[in-house]
């Protein structure tokens, strides 16, 4: 253990992509500060072991004692060797041609999903990388890494097969609501607004209906900041997820903590409506049905399908309605309406970007990859042309990026000469 702990170097140290394909320096800084604080710690754990044996007491002990105490010890060493790999495995892919750059550009693209118009707060970096599978995921900042640790960044995982088109936003954004939900606390006061509205409801089928939204909020309100960053590229994108067998669609699982596909589609469009009122989702909406027909549904299914859905609007209204001293005691719609991802705002930026193809580098990230979506949306653009803005804009994106980080750096370099 202690020739292992021996050969593993800084990530700096190790890292092969170009420059524009890294994560933030102060990402890497605080994941440097966290190995090296447990590669640290673990190294006095293997010596303090290495003591004991040749003390008096460790070797008058008997082989079971020092094989419990050794497998404890190689227990924190594994953990430490996993928390390794985990930020190994974000950085190695950003030697990929091409990939590595794309990944840096969806940092920057995380990073402007978790901003709030008008509200300042420290926020956490966030790191993506790609992976095998249909949905995406997050590691939350400040969340256990194995072995105990908080994590200083936040780790998304992207799916390879969603890096095309609006299906990359869809997937990533909502992995930072969840971000979003922590950094804002918005989960205590929501499980309390639904659990007063379950003790309210009379009729025991709405009330099971609200008792199945609490179990299911955290997924909900991700979904909520997906939609109000995105517009409805995030509900298209969603679709793009759970387009699964009939079975799956309607099944319900309460321990699972996402909505039924069938429901969460729709409540997606309901989040949608009450944002930015269009007659698009209305077409989301018939299009969702008439995919997945509620007739093919379970029979003994149907009264609560029927019941669930009537909770949409009052849902909706209620998850946008939150709010938390994080939030400087605003509501959740009122700190989001301002980013505006009205199909009638991103057709105005669009015919903009069709005068002017540099204009995209003056929107944010989200506005940038919302309106090139909503333009495939309208059919104003085809698949193979969205692809390939969107391929230029995370390298834009990542360039950009890179060189202001270069730029920070160099000034800091010259206030310490001077």
């Amino acid at each position: 253990m202690r020739t292992r702990l021996d050969r593993i170097t800084p990530l700096s140290l190790s890292m092969t992509m170009v420059p524009a394909a890294n994560i933030s320096v102060g990402a890497l800084g605080e994941v440097e500060r966290l190995l090296d604080d447990g590669r640290a710690a673990m190294k006095t754990t293997v010596a303090r072991f290495s003591r004991w044996l040749g003390s008096s007491a460790g070797r008058s002990a008997s082989i079971a004692e020092a094989q419990r105490r050794f497998t404890l010890v190689r227990l924190r060493f594994h953990a430490f060797i996993a928390r390794y790999d985990i930020f190994a495995d974000v950085l190695v892919q950003r030697s990929e041609r091409e990939n590595g750059v794309w990944i840096a550009g969806l940092d920057d693209l995380a990073a402007d999903a978790l901003r709030v118009p008008g509200l300042s707060f420290r926020a956490p970096p966030l790191v993506c990388y790609l992976d095998r599978g249909v949905g995406a995921a997050i590691r939350r900042a400040r969340t256990r890494l194995p072995g105990g640790p908080p994590s200083p960044v936040a780790v998304i995982r992207v799916p390879r097969e969603r890096m095309v088109g609006q299906a990359i936003g869809a997937s990533l954004v909502h992995e930072v609501g969840h971000q979003a939900v922590s950094v804002f606390d918005l989960l205590p006061g929501l499980r309390c607004m639904l659990q007063a509205r379950q003790r309210a409801e009379p009729q025991p089928l709405a009330r099971a209906c609200w008792s199945c939204w609490e179990r299911w909020c955290s997924e909900a309100i991700a979904d909520v900041w997906a939609v109000a960053q995105l517009g409805v590229s995030a509900s298209l994108g969603l679709i793009g997820v759970v387009s699964l067998p009939r079975a799956f669609v309607f099944r319900i699982d309460l321990e699972d903590p996402h909505p039924f596909p069938w429901i969460r589609v729709l409540l997606s469009a309901a989040v949608g409506m009450a944002l930015y009122p269009d007659a698009l989702w209305g077409w989301v909406i018939r299009m969702w049905k008439s995919m997945y027909p509620v007739a093919d549904a379970p029979p003994a299914l149907l009264p609560f399908l029927a019941a669930i859905e009537r909770t949409l609007p009052e849902l909706a209204a209620l998850l946008l309605s939150v709010r938390t001293p994080q939030l400087r005691h605003r509501t959740l719609e009122k700190c989001l309406a301002p980013l505006d991802r009205s199909p009638q705002r991103l057709a105005v930026e669009w015919d903009q970007l069709q005068r002017d193809p540099t204009h995209f580098r003056r929107l944010s990230p989200t506005l940038a990859l919302a309106t090139v979506s909503q333009a495939r949306i309208d059919r104003r653009l085809s698949p193979e042309r969205e692809s390939e803005l969107i391929a230029r804009m995370l390298g834009d994106w990542a360039v950009r990026s890179s060189l202001r980080a270069t730029t920070r750096c160099g000034r800091s370099v010259a206030r310490l000469a001077h």
